[in-house]
């Protein structure tokens, strides 16, 4: 397995990054210049969001247990300060998104209602969430339900810590093979992100995003101030130095590539990549940036809490201080339920919009209004989303480290 794995260095090894730019600039171009040829090739950003799809829940299950089956006992990871961090993340993303909404508050004009169904209540989301852990342990490898992929996966980790060495190495192997599969994939995004690309723009363009731009722009703006003023504060309390070379690399690799993705589940062997490449404690990210793609959800608590409120001023519904407070913790709470897939989050709408009495049929054409800019809108959040499941991980991985070298003196 080393022995192939090598070999395919030269291939692995690329500046990604450069790639990903590269085709994105041509991808741009040939939209442009031919659009009837750019069409077609969304086909390969859909071969590429599959292949991610398809491998990203085999990666987790067998990395997790093969990360936790060969830990030593007295091993430590740094789980809990992730956890704090990813809640904060989110409880303070929705609180920008509601302090953003009432110093420039937008309306929108409601759409034909959308047919969908929407959770009743945060109760649903949370019934939900735990029977997704006792999933069937095919079914949720078969439907990408990461809770109940990693509940298997740690629960079958710690059992196999007791089991002979063949076993775990049995267990080890299997997981380098996935990893190396998942590689090979990840080089295949030049590709993807450029048929991704010129359909999108072929097909889309600029026009249709006119009449909410200003809804666009609080939505972006909020994601960008996050992405570069909240999160590197975060950062920089963990890591007591300069956060941006983190944050900007994180952006780079991890954002730039769910952006064109939308999915926090289809980039998790992305970001796995990205904390293999900055050495961080396996048996850490290997947790951590699955449970990120499920539940920190600070790109999603934008959304919602923006939509929301924007709904509410569309209706004249008066927004008090006690409700707007009341709305980032449930704005917060949707978030952490929505499904790491394009457009999980505007499904949590509804639950927000109760807390002004708006009904479920108004509600749901505030979701409408949410996929019309779901390319720009949904692309920025799942970048903020994805990209900060790495950035928080690498910080609580690195605040280790630097409290270590404190007590060493």
């Amino acid at each position: 397995m080393r022995k192939f794995s090598r070999i395919l260095v030269p291939f692995l090894e690329g500046s990604l990054v450069k790639e990903i730019l590269f085709a994105l600039v041509i991808g741009i171009i040939v939209a442009l210049v031919a659009p009837g040829i750019a069409v077609p090739l969304g086909f390969l950003g859909t071969f590429f969001i599959s292949a991610l799809k398809a491998v990203a829940p085999v990666l987790v299950f067998f990395l997790v247990a093969a990360s936790i089956a060969n830990q030593s006992v007295d091993t430590r990871t740094s789980m809990k300060p992730i956890i704090v961090l990813y809640a904060i993340g989110t409880l303070a993303s929705s609180i920008v998104a509601v302090v953003a909404s009432f110093l420039w508050p937008t309306t929108i004009h409601l759409v034909a209602a959308a047919e969908a169904t929407a959770p009743g209540g945060i109760a649903e989301v949370l019934k939900n969430l735990v029977l997704n852990i006792v999933d069937n342990p095919v079914k949720a490898l078969a439907n990408a339900n990461y809770i109940g992929i990693l509940s298997w996966a740690i629960a079958l980790g710690f059992i196999l810590r007791s089991a002979n060495d063949t076993t775990r190495e049995i267990i080890q192997d299997f997981s380098e093979a996935v990893t190396t599969v998942v590689r090979i994939v990840i080089r295949i995004a030049p590709f993807g992100i450029f048929g991704l690309v010129a359909n999108t723009v072929a097909t889309v363009g600029l026009g249709a995003f006119v009449g909410y731009g200003k809804l666009l722009l609080l939505l972006v703006g909020s994601m960008l101030f996050i992405a570069l003023v909240v999160f590197p504060i975060m950062v920089w309390f963990c890591i007591r130095k300069n956060p941006y070379p983190l944050v900007i690399q994180c952006l780079r690799v991890s954002g730039i590539c769910a952006f064109f993705t939308r999915s926090s589940a289809a980039n998790i062997p992305v970001n796995l990549d990205l904390c293999r490449k900055l050495k961080l404690d396996e048996g850490t990210y290997s947790i951590s940036i699955p449970l990120g793609a499920t539940v920190n959800m600070g790109g999603a608590a934008i959304t919602i809490t923006i939509l929301t409120l924007a709904a509410a001023n569309s209706l004249g519904v008066q927004v008090d201080f006690w409700t707007a407070i009341l709305l980032c913790f449930v704005s917060a709470i949707c978030a952490g339920g929505a499904s790491g897939v394009p457009g999980g989050s505007l499904m949590l709408i509804p639950l927000a919009c109760g807390l002004f009495g708006i009904d479920n049929s108004t509600a749901m054409q505030v979701v409408a209004v949410g996929f019309i800019i779901g390319v720009i809108q949904d692309s920025c959040e799942t970048a903020l989303n994805s990209s900060s499941d790495v950035m928080f991980t690498a910080a609580a991985c690195l605040r280790q480290e630097r409290l270590d070298a404190e007590k060493a003196k």
